[in-house]
């Protein structure tokens, strides 16, 4: 970097002369770049679930991202529909919900664009606001499983960020129902035995893990060391039920 401001190569170490400072500035909108990384994390996340998801969809650039959406990006145009690789009659459906509060009408609106309901396995709402009591209830009245996403007013920061890239975050893997009965009939273990993982654990909502399935977790760090272990995911209720525990 000289004294005018300018600095040679690029922020990867790539030599491609002097580049000024302020050309790393982002000059685009918070909102189309808060958008961007949401609906890349939300497409890793489906990918990560073992649905079919293009990869030129997630490594789209910011600036391709806001040619195609714009600015000011409209959150009915962000939806994502995804096949499971393992059966492609499943579906997974994401939709995104606008700034203002949820209502009961807006999920009506939602049920009504959703048109083969019988092949959609998931839903996906990611909410920019909370939701009424009466939205919640019609949400329940829906035939398969919906997810919500949702931090604080008018943001979606916990999509932001892909939690499971986190550097000192130990690796997870969902075992299948076959490799979870070998793993306790190994051990003679009850499932219950296992360590747990709650439904409302951050990574159990990013594989979207129901209650009874079994994660194994890799650890592999200067403090912790390199080993293995296993959570058994269950709802806080059912755990809250049980004073003495499983």
């Amino acid at each position: 970097m000289d004294g005018d401001g300018w600095i040679d190569g690029d922020l990867n170490g790539d030599s491609e002369g002097k580049r000024c400072l302020s050309s790393f500035v982002d000059e685009g909108s918070s909102e189309s770049h808060r958008y961007y990384l949401a609906r890349r994390t939300l497409l890793e996340m489906l990918r990560d679930r073992g649905y079919s998801v293009p990869a030129s969809d997630i490594d789209i650039s910011l600036q391709d991202f806001r040619s195609f959406y714009t600015q000011k990006p409209d959150p009915d145009r962000l939806r994502i529909s995804a096949s499971l690789r393992s059966d492609p009659s499943k579906k997974i459906l994401v939709i995104f919900c606008g700034p203002d509060v949820v209502k009961v009408n807006a999920i009506r609106s939602v049920a009504t664009q959703i048109v083969n309901k019988d092949s959609l396995s998931r839903l996906i709402l990611v909410l920019q606001n909370h939701i009424t009591s009466q939205a919640l209830k019609a949400v329940d009245l829906f035939s398969f499983k919906v997810e919500m996403f949702q931090h604080c007013m008018n943001l979606i920061t916990d999509l932001l960020v892909n939690i499971t890239k986190l550097e000192l975050k130990p690796k997870h893997r969902v075992l299948t129902d076959q490799e979870k009965n070998k793993l306790l009939k190994k051990f003679s273990l009850n499932e219950k035995q296992l360590p747990r993982m709650f439904q409302q654990d951050p990574i159990a909502r990013y594989y979207g893990l129901e209650k009874g399935q079994v994660v194994k977790v890799i650890y592999n760090g200067e403090i912790t060391g390199s080993h293995v272990t296993y959570r058994y995911v269950c709802r806080m209720m059912d755990w809250v039920k049980t004073p003495s525990g499983p």
